[in-house]
């Protein structure tokens, strides 16, 4: 069915080194640097040739140059001498095509660890990359990292003089954390008894995910965190100019270590980033709108009225009536606009009938509709504590944006700190933390005043999405295994979608968005998990 290339054996030989088959028409690429992969398909744009024949008649033809002197995973290579040889075969590519996006053909796997919870949320921003952070919902934080509890000391405190006193409110909050865990989860394990058919890392996670989601309130901003990224060389210069851009100091010092580890591996895909003339202009010019923008804001003097947790701000009243019309297009030989006229003239309910026929029969939540659920859209602004936006940031395709973080919007309690005393510990939390952020303000600023601001206070943020990316949020946020209080978010979402924007077809073909309470939400996804194990043959893990 496919055409298979003829290669002589000398060069079967030399290719089985670098690609995983030789007659398929599909294959990966294997023992070459990510530079060289990228300048590989920057050529292989430009050609008629196969990226098997490409590789032997342009790219190791070159002695110096050519893959052979530079496949850097080979065994007895050195590792240097491949690194600076594919970057120089990369801007001979790249001079001679002059194409940005030969850096999204490279990517790479970044640890980033005992980066603050600030920093978190920097590095996880751009929409073009991968990320898998360290969750608050499966590790207690009572344990100190060295020689003090898992946060960031921030350079602007120290420097100001407050080191003492900001590392003294620290400690205090994470001792708290401490005390209130150690009274919720033998609270939980007595509301909630092991079952006879669940073995004990089952239960026990479960009960450690309760305790975790009520207590996590108390960790403040400046809570380490482990973020893994694979991202491209593209998506890496991006986020190294924000950094570099950010006021703060955090930021700035952990771009550079970024970047000097990402230029032992794809040295040529960041080497603007710190050139003055093109990643400097670029960070300066980032760096200008923010002061500009923080004055103009500031200017305003209007505070903020008091508003429910979730609103719909912005919303289509013909949105269904533009989604019918989208689902039709791709099946149909009409324009857009005739068919939004046609969409025009169908009763309500025909539109709603082809909605649910352009949803499906969804067994499963993430069967999604098409792009016709694109066409329209909604804009939510949320007021919720920090540890939920902590969770929806995550969800980086739609426009969400967010203010500083602050005391000013107030916190929440959960409501198991009543049942095991802990409400005027978590008050007196709440104070002292405020206090501090208070001191910070005064001495350095509002930027540097968020690392000492608990997860329980709240923050503003909207959410820009359409009815597609919609289906994945909510559905996703509202299953039972989620976080209570983001739950409570996205159903209000939902019901906003439905009642105040009047999209009911739209709302009711999100069929898997889940209304009901659970009082251990982890516990059957904890067990469905222990079944895959026992299916594999893998023994269950020790329970913590």
């Amino acid at each position: 069915m496919y055409f298979e290339e003829p290669f002589t054996p000398d060069e079967r030989t030399v290719l089985s080194r670098y690609f995983t088959n030789l007659d398929g028409p599909v294959f990966a690429l294997i023992n070459l640097p990510e530079v060289v992969k990228g300048a590989l398909f920057a050529r292989y744009s430009r050609t008629h040739k196969s990226l098997r024949r490409l590789l032997l008649d342009e790219f190791l033809s070159d002695s110096e140059h050519g893959i052979e002197a530079i496949a850097g995973a080979l065994p007895g290579s050195d590792q240097t001498v491949a690194t600076a040889k594919a970057e120089a075969l990369y801007q001979r590519v790249f001079s001679e095509y002059g194409d940005d996006s030969v850096a999204q053909l490279g990517g790479v796997h970044l640890a980033c660890e005992q980066a603050s919870n600030l920093l978190t949320k920097v590095l996880e921003r751009g929409r073009l990359a991968a990320y898998l952070e360290q969750s608050t919902r499966y590790i207690y934080y009572d344990r100190p990292l060295g020689d003090r509890y898992r946060y960031l000391a921030p350079v602007e405190v120290t420097e100001a003089g407050l080191g003492p006193e900001y590392q003294a409110t620290m400690d205090w909050l994470f001792g708290a954390y401490t005390q209130i865990v150690a009274r919720l989860v033998p609270h939980f394990e007595e509301q909630f008894p092991q079952g006879k058919d669940d073995s004990d890392f089952v239960w026990k996670s479960t009960i450690r995910a309760k305790a975790c989601d009520a207590a996590r309130g108390l960790l403040p901003a400046a809570t380490t965190s482990n973020v893994g990224i694979y991202g491209t060389g593209q998506a890496y210069e991006s986020l190294l100019l924000r950094m570099r851009a950010h006021p703060l100091a955090e930021a700035n010092d952990y771009s550079q270590l970024m970047l000097e580890e990402l230029r032992k591996v794809i040295p040529a895909f960041v080497k603007r980033v710190d050139i003055p003339g093109r990643g400097g202009v670029w960070s300066a010019y980032l760096a200008n709108i923010r002061a500009e923008m923080n004055e103009r804001s500031s200017a305003l003097g209007v505070k903020p009225e008091i508003r429910p947790e979730v609103v719909l701000t912005d919303w289509d009243p013909d949105g269904e009536l533009k989604v019918a019309a989208a689902a039709l297009y791709a099946h149909s030989d009409l324009p857009d606009d005739q068919l939004l006229g046609l969409a025009r003239e169908l009763p309500g309910d025909a539109r709603a009938e082809l909605i649910r026929t352009y949803a499906g029969d969804r067994t499963n939540r993430r069967h999604k509709p098409g792009r016709g659920m694109e066409r329209t859209g909604y804009r939510f602004d949320i007021l919720c504590d920090y540890g939920i936006f902590r969770d929806l940031q995550r969800h980086r395709l739609m426009s969400l944006d967010w203010q500083r973080l602050s005391t000013q919007h107030g916190y929440v309690t959960p409501a198991a700190l009543q049942a095991v005393g802990g409400v005027d510990l978590w008050d007196e939390a709440m104070d002292r933390a405020a206090h501090l952020a208070e001191r910070i303000d005064s001495a350095v600023g509002l930027d540097a005043a968020q690392y000492a601001v608990p997860f329980a206070y709240k923050i503003r943020f909207y959410m820009d999405l359409n009815a597609r990316e919609a289906f994945h949020l909510l559905e996703l946020r509202t299953a039972q295994g989620g976080h209570a209080d983001y739950r409570r978010v996205c159903q209000e979402m939902h019901r906003l979608i439905r009642d105040q924007a009047g999209h009911t077809a739209i709302a009711d073909a999100m069929s898997y968005v889940d209304y009901n309470d659970y009082e251990l939400g982890r516990l059957e996804s904890e067990r469905r998990s222990a079944a895959k194990r026992r299916a594999a043959g893998v023994s269950e893990p020790a329970a913590q």
